[in-house]
């Protein structure tokens, strides 16, 4: 396998850089590991103005918030992007008209999530992302659609997972206080039945990570990035 056999992963990122630069790093990780010696990933980056976006998430303007992303996903095409990652679990609430603007596949973030759910032969997870991800349909469906449960926590702790995402993790904040908060809801999804915990906010992985949880942990971002190398090197589907 050489590097000109290699698609390019056009990346749409920015929300937030914090964990877009762990899905670049994290590219060009897995290419070395695979293909050794000075190999990396054939990225385009699109970086979008995060402070843009959350203003029409908290808004509730999808459809302008769509239009920016299909944008920034038309100009990665152009530019020579032969497959396409949304660097963010919450704007997969647009991925569709993503997808529409554009003629490369869009490798969606629940799906690779749930085959590795599925890979792991769990059938109920816990659901932890922004309040968007968590109590909207458009993410827990798409889990579901593969045969999947999905429990999410209660209103409290969803209230408390979110604010972490928005003051803390995707300003670079790490603190020890936050990261008990999450071992605790995870412990409460276990409780009520979770077998397994997806991390479904990118910034999540930057905070939490298998010693956090006595079940099983999904992080989105790593599955994400995983799914994007085997299809740039053309490697079979996993089972």
């Amino acid at each position: 396998m050489t590097t000109n056999r290699a698609r390019v992963i056009g990346m749409l990122g920015g929300m937030s850089w914090e964990s877009s630069a762990q899905y670049y790093r994290l590219a060009n990780e897995l290419v070395r590991e695979r293909l050794g010696g000075l190999h990396s990933a054939r990225v385009l980056l699109a970086s979008v103005d995060f402070a843009d976006i959350e203003a029409l998430q908290a808004a509730g303007q999808w459809d302008e918030a769509g239009k920016v992303l299909a944008e920034a996903a038309k100009g990665l095409e152009a530019g020579g992007a032969e497959l396409l990652l949304i660097c963010t679990n919450t704007m997969h609430k647009v991925a569709d008209r993503v997808q529409a603007a554009i003629h490369i596949p869009l490798l969606h973030l629940a799906d690779a999530t749930a085959q590795a759910i599925i890979r792991a032969g769990l059938g109920t997870v816990g659901l932890l992302g922004t309040a968007f991800t968590m109590e909207q349909n458009f993410y827990r469906d798409r889990l579901a659609s593969h045969g999947l449960t999905v429990l999410v926590p209660s209103a409290d702790d969803r209230a408390d997972v979110h604010r972490i995402i928005y003051d803390e993790l995707c300003q670079g904040l790490l603190h020890e206080e936050s990261r008990q908060i999450y071992r605790d809801v995870i412990s409460r999804l276990a409780e009520a039945g979770a077998d397994g915990v997806v991390l479904g906010c990118t910034e999540i992985e930057l905070l939490i990570s298998a010693a956090d949880s006595q079940v099983p942990v999904f992080p989105t971002t790593r599955l994400h990035v995983e799914a994007a190398v085997d299809a740039s090197l053309g490697a079979p589907a996993r089972t």
